[in-house]
């Protein structure tokens, strides 16, 4: 019955793209519909034109938030190289801080970018849960600047005292796009954080990524030294 049903659909479209006069006949049917329900059918059309209109007004709106919050953080992030942590998170009276671009722009690319530069300089100054928090609202797709967040994440815990938290945003640091410029960085970090939680095991796993993966890294001579420390170590008792 379905097969049968298929070519009866199949040979209804063929008549209608084969024969005038069918086709005139479906289009008759749908002038008639459209006849009989101009209501629904110009509520649908008005529900879709609102639809894309409020798709591409958003757009609009978000990418002149954007613009206009970039103008704002260029001198925050002035203050923040400068380390004037103070001016840079909280403006100068003239110019917008890292906190008042994030209330105000919460849309825009460039507030997303000021919860990083909010989340560093709240580490600078030794805040480190609210450090952790603005670090955490940041988001990225690209090589370098989100692996940074998850270790300059790994460094608030590790100040905190908390080496089993660090050790796992060191180790997501490393495992981020993983790249010989950045990742042997993160793992000895990560290396570092597991031995001071007794975690040796760990460690020695990390030590020995860059060994076998990154050999030809800045990190490469300090794991295997870090690395020899530990195992001789564990053989001495």
């Amino acid at each position: 019955m379905a097969v049968k049903n298929k070519k009866s659909t199949e040979q209804h479209s063929t008549d209608i793209l084969e024969n005038p006069e069918a086709l005139a006949g479906q289009i008759s049917k749908t002038e008639e519909f459209v006849t009989q329900n101009k209501g629904l059918v110009f509520g649908v059309g008005a529900v879709l034109a609102l639809i894309v209109a409020g798709f591409f007004g958003y757009q609009y709106y978000k990418n002149t938030q954007n613009t206009k919050a970039q103008n704002e953080m260029f001198q925050a992030v002035h203050y923040f190289e400068s380390d004037s942590l103070d001016l840079a998170l909280n403006g100068d009276g003239n110019n917008l801080g890292f906190l008042s671009i994030i209330e105000e722009y919460g849309v825009s690319d460039a507030a997303n970018l000021a919860n990083f530069y909010a989340g560093a300089t709240y580490l600078k100054k030794g805040n480190y849960e609210s450090a952790i928090l603005y670090l955490e609202d940041f988001s990225a797709d690209d090589l370098l600047v989100q692996a940074r967040a998850y270790s300059l994440i790994g460094d608030a815990h590790m100040e905190k005292g908390d080496f089993e938290r660090a050790a796992t945003f060191y180790q997501k640091a490393a495992d981020y796009k993983p790249n010989k410029y950045f990742s042997p960085r993160y793992l000895l970090k990560a290396a570092l954080a597991y031995e001071k939680n007794n975690n040796n095991e760990a460690a020695i796993k990390a030590y020995d990524t860059i060994i076998n993966k990154y050999w030809d890294s800045n990190e490469y001579q300090n794991a295997k030294k870090y690395k020899a420390r530990l195992t001789g170590a564990a053989s001495a008792s």
